[in-house]
């Protein structure tokens, strides 16, 4: 079935399950889950019985399994994220639908979670397909902004050419940088991931493979919603205290 989406926004059920009573059990489970993770145990069986635990539905075991990692990766994401003063006459590499799409949750209200890693991550899914929605062009347009204020030599977006309307997409991102006189260049990759792990300048992603083995970060969501979008529904699950 097509995509009809008009908005990348929250799930129906979105409001009740992270309320803010529901943060307590979320928390502690994301607690749990890390605590195994540093331990060695596998993810997927570690999810199920930290979920089974505290009652948690899909929905809420996926944003929990997107919050954690052990203290080892936690550190080692950490020590090669950069500043924001870091950018100023460099270039950014950026994994282009992981950024654009956790602006465009930020603006459209759908769930964000501030990770253990201090990377914000959306909890939209793509299946192969990108739908421009109607926060499509305010998030490029934030991030532009953001990209300018930080002093960006070159934003390097890479798209993943597999996912269909990537083409149409570079170009309206290419309309939009040369009319705004950004220092943009948007290139469709087999496999971002891979090129994003191997060149030497700093990328910007929130994808937990990248930050593991990518030669330094920046949190550009993070710095884009937090600067551009203060009505955001930001979930942080760490524990405080642990």
């Amino acid at each position: 079935m097509p995509d009809q989406r008009r908005h990348r926004g929250p799930h129906p059920d979105d409001l009740r399950l992270f309320a803010e009573d529901a943060w307590p059990a979320l928390r502690q489970a994301a607690a749990d889950l890390s605590w195994l993770l540093g331990r060695g145990y596998p993810r997927a069986s570690s999810l199920k019985l930290v979920g089974d635990r505290h009652n948690l539905v899909a929905r809420q075991r996926i944003a929990v399994s997107r919050s954690t990692c052990s203290d080892e990766e936690a550190a080692r994401r950490a020590s090669r994220r950069a500043a924001p003063e870091a950018l100023a006459g460099r270039p950014l590499w950026l994994d282009g639908y992981n950024v654009l799409t956790t602006v465009e949750a930020a603006l459209a209200g759908g769930i964000l979670l501030a990770a253990r890693d201090g990377a914000l991550r959306d909890m939209a899914s793509m299946h192969g397909s990108y739908r421009k929605v109607s926060e499509t062009l305010p998030a490029l347009d934030l991030l532009g902004r953001t990209l300018a204020r930080l002093g960006v030599a070159e934003a390097v977006w890479l798209l993943d050419r597999p996912v269909s309307n990537s083409g149409r997409l570079k170009g309206i991102m290419e309309e939009r940088a040369a009319a705004a006189g950004w220092p943009w260049r948007i290139e469709l990759a087999g496999d971002p991931d891979r090129v994003l792990v191997e060149v030497p300048e700093l990328v910007a992603t929130a994808d937990s493979a990248i930050l593991d083995r990518c030669r330094g970060w920046f949190n550009l969501a993070r710095e884009t919603v937090a600067a551009g979008v203060p009505q955001a529904r930001v979930v942080d699950l760490t524990l405080r205290g642990g």
